[in-house]
């Protein structure tokens, strides 16, 4: 088990890191700082990897999925019976190009079949470097995705900025 006050410097790590990127005024700073500070720390080697307490994933699984659940409001609800149809496309659409994706790399790159299908799923940074965990591949499906998300919060929304008519508020404010 890692010395507590290892686990305590990565928490640093991550905390600062999350602090300094909040000041770029990327969507999701906080996570990609974070992720960004404690994986240099890890990186860096001058600590041993971190084993934390039994249950703490599980309970960061927990806050997490709280955290996202307390945004789903009824106005939610009424929102998806109009947008139904374009999330299951855009859901279909991403796992099946996922699911595409992740098999030609594995045979073009030669990389593991498991680390490429989760690596090229749609899904959060958090969500799927757990499922990775249980497949025991988390490390390797959490840099692919580590890389996909601060490239996605990057590029994004300098994107939209180009591409959406900043003309006033959406329709049907």
């Amino acid at each position: 088990m890692t010395h507590p006050w290892h686990l305590a410097l990565y928490a640093v790590a991550g905390i600062v890191g999350g602090l300094l990127a909040m000041r770029t005024g990327i969507p999701a700073a906080p996570l990609a700082g974070a992720l960004l500070g404690a994986g240099l720390v890890s990186m860096s080697g001058r600590l041993e990897l971190a084993q934390w307490p039994l249950g703490t994933r599980t309970l960061l699984e927990l806050a997490i999925g709280t955290v996202i659940g307390t945004t789903l409001t009824s106005a939610s609800l009424t929102e998806l019976r109009s947008l139904w149809r374009p999330a299951l496309l855009i859901t279909l659409t991403l796992v099946l190009t996922g699911v595409v994706v992740g098999l030609w790399c594995s045979r073009l790159l030669g990389i593991d079949p498991v680390v490429a299908l989760l690596g090229a799923a749609p899904g959060g940074i958090s969500g799927m470097s757990l499922v990775g965990a249980e497949f025991g591949v988390g490390p390797a499906v959490a840099a692919l995705h580590a890389v996909r998300l601060i490239t996605v919060l990057l590029v994004l929304p300098l994107v939209v900025r180009l591409v959406v008519p900043a003309a006033g508020p959406p329709p049907g404010s």
